[in-house]
This record gives C-alpha cells, structure tokens and sequence, in this order.
C-alpha cells in the first residue's frame, strides 16, 4: 500500500472526526428516545443509524453542490436547501419558516443600522452647523 499524501491524510482525518461527532449525537439522541420511551438500543443500532446518517448527509451535500452548480453559483442558499427538503413537506414548510424569520430579522437589522448611521450624520450635521456658528461670531468679535 503506497503512503497517503498530506492532503489525503488530513481529509481522512476529517472525515473520522465528523463520523465520530455524528456517532457521538446519534448516541445521545438514541439515549433520550430510551430513556423517554423506556427502549434500548444496541451499540450496533446506534452504529447503524450513525452510519446511514453520515451517508444520507454526504449524499445532501452533493445535491447541496449540483444545485447550486446548475445555479450557476459558488455559494449554496436557502432555495437550494429547500429543494433538496421538497419531498417532505413537514421539513419543507419548517426550512421556508425559518428562511422567512432570517430574511426579516435580516431586514429589521439592517433599517437599524441605517437610523443609526441616519442620527450620526444628523449630529455631525448639527456639530458642524455649531462650529460654523462659533467661528463666525469669534470672526464678528474681532472686527
């Protein structure tokens, strides 16, 4: 077997810390459905369903990338997100919810910062106007 180069080494890497991040939730998760409905799950249920889980994921990022792709794009947005949620109309409604709650909380921060930066030109404005004022008087003195 020939060494693996750096670049490959540290995307394997990766790739194990992530599946054992998903594990490690799928265990905690798998820990509160038992404890709430009083089941148990084998060690190797909770390795299955990490499994599957890391692969469906792979698989969403793929399609995540070809959307956009076909977008003509670099960057994933949320209408590439809910396309891929389309045939689960629950998650599909869910993602448009929270689309819709980003996209406002977006648009009130932004009116903020354009009153903020609106009242700092105002008082600039009214600061100069004062300086003006005093010059002129300080110039009417000593004439």
């Amino acid at each position: 077997m020939e060494p693996l180069g750096e670049q490959e080494r540290e995307r394997l890497l990766h790739t194990q810390r992530l599946k054992a991040a998903v594990h490690y939730t799928v265990g905690c998760l798998c820990q509160e459905v038992a404890e709430d409905k009083g089941i148990q799950f084998s060690k190797q249920t909770i390795a299955a369903i990490s499994e599957i889980t890391f692969r469906q994921c792979e698989n969403f990022a793929k399609d995540l990338e070809m959307f956009a792709r076909h977008g003509k794009r670099t960057v994933i947005n949320s209408e590439d997100v809910k396309l891929l949620a389309r045939r689960s109309n629950s998650l599909l409604r869910y993602i448009t919810q929270k689309s819709e709650e980003i996209a406002l909380n977006n648009l009130e921060q932004k009116e903020r910062k354009k009153k903020k930066s609106s009242a700092a030109k105002g008082r600039t404005t009214s600061d100069e106007q004062v300086e003006a004022v005093m010059a002129e008087s300080e110039d009417s003195n000593m004439a």
